[in-house]
Parts: structure tokens; sequence; C-alpha cells
């Protein structure tokens, strides 16, 4: 089963889930921002995206600055801390798959994982053609 991390209010997350349901799976969506993942569940999507703790968290428009977690000196629990206090900082959208969890950024990431192909084609919400009418990856021109 595919599992989501989404936050409805992200292009990004957004073009994700309907990569995943354009492959013909309706997954299973957590808006993490209502339902925050645990601690233990955090640490371990971090871990089977193959992503250090700095890597996931998000700076764009969260108090990370604020929060003054540029400061390299910060371990990875005090980071850890901050993203489950503040969930926002989560970077998004996390998608785990029977092949494996990603961070899907950019939202075509998620095509690595998908147990199943796209059933047709997909643009994104830019107008970014990314599965042809013949269910085949476009190049990105950007």
């Amino acid at each position: 089963m595919t599992t989501i991390y989404h936050n409805p209010a992200c292009g990004t997350s957004r073009n994700t889930l309907a990569m995943i349901r354009n492959s013909g799976e309706e997954p299973i969506v957590i808006e993490y921002l209502q339902h925050p993942p645990s601690r233990d569940t955090l640490v371990k999507l971090i871990q089977d995206a193959g992503l250090a703790v700095r890597e996931a968290i998000r700076q764009k428009g969260t108090p990370y600055a604020e929060l003054g977690l540029d400061n390299p000196a910060l371990t990875d629990e005090q980071l850890l801390d901050a993203m489950l206090a503040h969930p926002i900082l989560i970077n998004r959208p996390f998608v785990a798959t029977s092949k494996g969890t990603r961070l899907c950024r950019p939202s075509e990431v998620v095509l690595e994982i998908l147990p199943h192909p796209q059933k047709g084609p997909f643009t994104k919400e830019d107008g970014e053609l990314v599965i042809n009418t013949e269910g085949q990856r476009v190049a990105s021109g950007k």
C-alpha cells in the first residue's frame, strides 16, 4: 500500500498525489499538518529515503530562520524536535510504497517507486507534460 504525507496547499504534493492516482492506486493520504507522524515514523521516513535530517527540513514559508535551525551545531535530535513541534518544517511530500520511500521533490520522483505504471498521460498543474499518451516519461525541459 502506498502512503503519502500530503499538504493539499502544496502544488508539488498535489502533483505527486495525482501521479499516484494516475497509476491506478488510491493511496493512504495523511495530511501531516493535521496529523503529524510520530518521531519514530518521521525518523524511518527520513532514513528510508536516504536523507540526512537536515535535508528533510523545509525552509521556505516556515519558522526555520526564526527558530535558528540554520545553526550547524544543532543535533539531529534537536532538528527532529523542531519538526515535530512545527510540522510545517517537514518537507513534503514523503511517499512510501512497497518499492521504497522518497521525498518527492520534484513530484516526478514518485515514478521511481510506484508499483504500477501510469495509466494515461499526465500533465502537472503548471502545464509541464510528464507522461505522454503512450505512457512514457517525457524528459523535462526545465
